[in-house]
This record gives C-alpha cells, sequence and structure tokens, in this order.
C-alpha cells in the first residue's frame, strides 16, 4: 500500500468551545508498477487512489485501493491514526491498517498496527501483524526511508525495509531509490526497486513509473 496525500480543501467548523479544523487531502495515480515491500502486487500497470480526512488534533481516517492481479483484482484499505511533533524537526505517526481484498476469499484479508518517527529527512518506522496475509502467522517490517531535495524541481529518496514473518515466503529485504518532480499540475515518481530475493514475486532490478493527480 502506498499513502500519496494532497490537500483538496479545509473546513472550520466552530463550536462553543473550540474551532476544529477538518482537512480532506487524495489523489489517484497510474503505475507501470505496483510494489509492496518488495513483491509484485499487479503484474503490470496500475491504477489506485484514496482519500485522508484529518483532524487538526493530529487524528485522521482514510482509504487507499488499487488494482492488482489476485483476490479479484482489487485492493482496499482501511486506515486510522494519530501524528504530531515532539519539536521543529521530530514528528510521529501511529495508526491501524486493514488490508481488504473485497472480491477474493476473507481468509487473505489481514490487519496491522504501524507507527514512525522521523528526524528531519529521515524516517525510522515499523508495521506488525498477528496474522499476515492469507493467515501465514505473525509478521513485523522495519524500514528506514531518507528523502531530500536535489534542486528546486526534484527530489531524490532512498528506502530499505526488511521483513520477519512466521512464514519464511514472506521473508525478505527491499530497497529502492525514487526520482521525484511535479509538472503540469501531474506527480512524476521513477523508482528503481530490488530486494534480497530473486525470481518469483519479488523485485528484481525493477524500475517503476508512477504519475499521480490532486483531486
Amino acid at each position: 500500500m502506498k499513502f500519496l496525500k494532497t490537500t483538496i480543501f479545509a473546513v472550520s467548523m466552530a463550536t462553543s468551545a473550540s474551532a476544529m479544523a477538518v482537512e480532506v487531502s487524495g489523489n489517484i495515480a497510474l503505475g507501470t508498477e505496483y510494489f509492496f515491500r518488495g513483491i509484485d502486487q499487479s503484474g503490470g500497470e496500475a491504477v489506485s487512489g484514496g482519500f485522508d480526512i484529518g483532524f487538526d488534533s493530529g487524528f485522521y481516517v482514510g482509504t487507499w485501493a488499487s488494482s492488482i492481479d489476485f483476490s479479484g483484482g482489487l485492493e482496499l484499505d482501511y486506515y486510522a491514526g494519530f501524528g504530531g511533533s515532539i519539536s521543529d524537526s521530530v514528528s510521529y505517526d501511529i495508526g491501524y491498517l486493514f488490508y481488504g481484498y473485497p472480491q477474493g476469499p476473507s481468509s487473505e484479508e489481514f490487519e496491522e498496527f504501524y507507527g514512525s518517527i522521523s528526524f528531519s529527512d529521515a524516517t525510522v518506522g515499523f508495521a506488525y501483524s498477528d496474522d499476515y496475509y492469507a493467515s501465514t502467522g505473525e509478521s513485523t517490517y522495519i524500514y528506514l526511508d531518507y528523502g531530500f531535495d536535489v534542486s528546486e524541481d526534484f527530489s531524490l529518496g532512498f528506502h530499505f525495509g526488511t521483513m520477519e514473518a512466521d512464514d519464511p515466503a514472506n521473508e525478505a529485504d527491499d530497497y529502492s531509490i525514487s526520482l521525484s518532480t511535479e509538472a503540469a499540475g501531474l506527480g512524476f515518481d521513477l523508482s528503481w526497486l530490488d530486494s534480497s530475493e530473486s525470481g518469483g514475486l519479488f523485485a528484481d532490478n525493477e524500475f517503476v513509473l508512477t504519475i499521480s493527480k490532486s483531486l
């Protein structure tokens, strides 16, 4: 699952005690491929999109969907969490995420609890499931992301993640480098992906282009 957040609008609702700001954001995207933690999910082009609702308290809820090539062809996720800042350079995010496949068997659906902490341009995070995809047992995913602007128009991102699971078939390290920019109201992301596993559905020196649009 990939989050792409863009502000659509913001509204303020006044109460007798205080004013609560609500921000709704969303996007659609087209990618030449959809990889999740180094594993191919779509077998080719993928269309995705989602919406988030965020509150000034730090609480948020959202949903995200993508075309896939298993479980009936659709992934539909729901999540809720809480994020905030500890200081000007340190922030955090914790939450719950449900991975749904409404056109496939319910036994393939699963849930995770996640958390992350960011230090300026770097983020360290984890996700834990007590029963991972298709009831394959416990899993823990730990990752490190680092991104920065290389010019006024381009940014570069680095990612490393590692999965530990009861089912060895789910275990792998995944890596990526992404170059991102915006032009003509569209977002462009070119990523190189690889993994510690070779063959099968795991990324093996892959390039993925994703084009996204704010709604």
